[in-house]
Formats: structure tokens, sequence, C-alpha cells
């Protein structure tokens, strides 16, 4: 098979030659007509009479014979006999309009089925199968359920363990302190755990087993360590330090950001909040929708609109952390890496993987390469090596590095979510959350 459209054209070739091969056996039926006329035996005549007009019994179990006609071919029902898993798992004709698509057919495949958009043969695919299966339709289905308060508190507890975490680690000294800031790592990674397995976030439902592109998690981890600890490191290696440790604080000679990977962490209920947002609008967009153009259409705002909406709730977050650690807010720092992290785990939430695990590993490999040059240059002859990221530092500080990497990759997944995103076959079943 070479392709779902080329299919198609198969379809309406064959449909084509049964109706040339139905009108040359019409025509050879009229020219044994007009010979019969001309005095020699009409076999047609002959074949059409019906059966015992001539005296003979006709055969038992037989009725009059009438001329065979073959019909042209049906390409709907072949259409629906070659995606019958889908048809047969479909609970409305959305879901056939979104599997349609993602196998290629659009709203000019579909003029070729005497149907205006991919939305109305759905239509008429599932009325079919309604119909040979006597199940009726279920429109209430394209709904998504609204969200309990589950998913709301899920979305919470990274919050509140890392604002505990914080909490400790400004109370605690010395080897206390190192234990206190271990436990912290380890309970607000189970809270992200929680929160990404449950919910809006989760990718259960739509994404198959064995799809997550590998190393995922693991460039989100460098990504988020870099947020804590690379600045400090940064700042410290360009001085010729560090000479110690992170001894936990904001004030040491390798010091931590707390305050945007704070407001990272409570930006879990915004995140959660958001994303069924655009999940549930997507669907109702999809209902009223006529064409996979218009349903694009409509979408991009949406997905712009709640993709602003994090935004806002994650600049409020941080300016509050920093006022209440008295530490620097680092908004470009929290803004640039929440907007990659919300972005690649939407496009995994609805079925894209390898494109955010690419953005994330471009990412993270750049920040070590910053670093890497910086701690490079003080090798005899390499002092050049490090005059990027000190231009860049001296102009904006250390954590530019950072807003500046996250953000380019943000970008880029932007222009990819907005055509990924906005497509019907990403919204091919209603999130189901607990």
């Amino acid at each position: 098979m070479s392709g779902p459209v080329s299919d198609l054209e198969d379809l309406e070739e064959q449909g084509e030659q049964r109706e040339r091969g139905e009108q040359g056996e019409q025509g050879g039926r009229r020219e044994q007509g007009e010979q019969g006329e001309n005095g020699r035996p009409c076999v047609a005549a002959a074949s059409a009479r019906p059966a015992g007009s001539s005296g003979e019994p006709s055969a038992p179990g037989r009725g009059p014979s009438a001329p065979s006609r073959r019909g042209a071919a049906d390409p709907v029902k072949t259409l629906m006999h070659r995606h019958r898993d889908l048809c047969r798992q479909a609970v409305d004709p959305l879901e056939i309009a979104a599997g349609l698509e993602a196998h290629g057919v659009t709203d000019r495949t579909a003029a070729r089925f005497r149907h205006r958009d991919v939305f109305s043969l759905a239509e008429e695919m599932y009325a079919r199968i309604s119909r040979d299966t006597g199940t009726p339709a279920r429109p209430e289905a394209a709904a998504v359920p609204p969200m309990g308060l589950g998913p709301l508190a899920l979305g919470l507890l990274p919050g509140v363990l890392g604002a505990v975490a914080v909490a400790g680690l400004r109370l605690t000294e010395g080897r206390t302190r190192l234990a206190v800031a271990a436990l912290g790592v380890l309970a607000v990674g189970l809270g992200l755990r929680a929160m990404l397995r449950h919910g809006p976030l989760s990718t259960g439902g739509h994404t198959p087993a064995g799809a997550h592109a590998p190393g995922t998690r693991g460039w989100t981890c460098l990504l988020l360590a870099y947020a804590l600890l690379g600045d400090g490191l940064l700042d410290a290696a360009l001085t010729g330090g560090p000479d110690a440790l992170p001894d936990g604080t904001a004030a040491g000679d390798w010091p931590l950001t707390t305050a945007p990977v704070l407001a990272l962490a409570l930006a879990g209920v915004p995140a959660v909040w958001t994303a069924h947002l655009f999940a549930a609008g997507a669907r109702r967009k999809m209902a009223t929708s006529r064409g996979l153009e218009e349903f694009a259409a409509s979408v991009r705002p949406l997905l712009l609109g709640t993709f602003g909406l994090f935004l806002c709730a994650l600049a409020a977050l941080a300016a509050v952390c920093g006022a209440v650690l008295d530490e620097p807010a680092g908004h470009a720092q929290a803004l640039a890496l929440g907007a990659l992290l919300l972005l690649a785990r939407l496009l995994a939430v609805h079925g894209s993987t390898r494109a955010p695990a690419v953005a994330l590993g471009a990412a993270a490999l750049a920040e070590a390469a910053a670093q890497a040059c910086v701690l490079a240059a003080r090798l005899p002859g390499c002092r050049p090596l490090a005059a990027p990221v000190d231009t860049l530092v001296a102009l904006w500080g250390p954590g530019s590095v950072q807003a500046l990497v996250c953000g380019a990759a943000a970008l880029a997944l932007l222009v990819h979510a907005s055509r990924t995103l906005t497509r019907a076959s990403a919204h091919a079943r209603a999130e189901e959350q607990p």
C-alpha cells in the first residue's frame, strides 16, 4: 500500500473502470438488439424474456430473470472496511474525522467522496456503523469530563513540598541542611511524578506504551538542576571559583537560585488548569467546526491564550517567591524554562514525543556547553572560549544564559505546537480524569 491518499485514488479508478465496463455491456446489448431486428436471432431478447413465457416451465426455486446490472464501487464502504478498527472503536464522528486526518485524508480528498469536508465524510461513516450495529450515536462523548479536585490537589503537591524544603534549608545548618536538601529533592520529585501520572497532564490515555522518546525525563532533570545550581556555578566560575560545594543558601560561595525553582514547583496548579482548559476548548471547537482548516484556525488562538495565561500565573508566582525569600525573582529564567516544560508536556500528552525530547535535550546540552566553555577557558590558550558567555553575563547577568537557551527552545516548540496541536487527530479522545 503506497499511502492513504493513493489508495483513495485507486478506489476512484476502480469505480470508473466498472462504470466503463457497465457502459460497454449495455452497448453490446443494444447491438444484439439491432441484429435481431435485421432478421437474426436476438439472443439478448431471448435471454431477457421471462422464464415460462415460451411454454417451458421455469426452474424450481428461481423467479423471473432480469438483466444483471453491476453498479459502481462504493468508495465510502471500501474506506470503512480499510479503517474498520477506527470505525468500530469510535464513540462519535469526531474520532473518525481525527483518525482519517491522521491517515492523510484532507478536505480535498473528502470532496472526491462527494463530501464537503472530512467531518461530513466521518458523519456518514459513523451513521453507517450505527445503522449496521444498531448502536445509537453518543454526541456527549465529545466533551471532556469536568476536572475534579483530585488533579488540582496533585498539582498543588509539588509546590507545597518545595516550600517545605526551602523553609527547611533556611532553618537548618551543616549536615542537617544537606539531609533536608536531599529529602526535599526526593519529595518534590515524587510530587511531580504523581501530578504527571494523573489528570490533564497525564499521557496514559494519549501516548501508546513505549512511544515515549528516550531521555526526556533525564533532560528535564538536568534543566531543573541547572535552574537551581547553574547560575551560581556560572557566576562563580567566571570569577575563578567556586572554592566550595553548595551549602544550601543563596549567599554561599556556590549560591542556590531558589526563587525561580520554587515558582516553577508552585506552577503545577496553573499548568493542570490550563491543560484542561485547552483540551476542553479544543473538543468544543471540534464539535462546532465543519472543516479541518476551520478547526485549526479556531484552536490556534485557544492554544496561545491558554499558554499566555500560564505565563502570567508563573510571572506572578515568581514575583511572590522573590519577595518572600528576599531574592531576585528571576522572571526571565522562570518564564523561559516554564514555557519550555509546559509546551513539551502538552505535546507529549497529545501524542507528540520526539520534538519535545529534541528541544529539551538541545537546551540541556547548550547550558552544559556554556559551563564547559567557561571552565575550559582556564586552560592555557583557551581564554577565547569563554568570551561569548562572559559578554552575555556582563550584559544581562548569569541568568541570561538559561533564559536565552530555554527561550529559544520554547519558541521552537511553540511554532511546532501551533501546527501539531491544532490538528483534529491530536484531540481524538477526550481526556479521562480520575
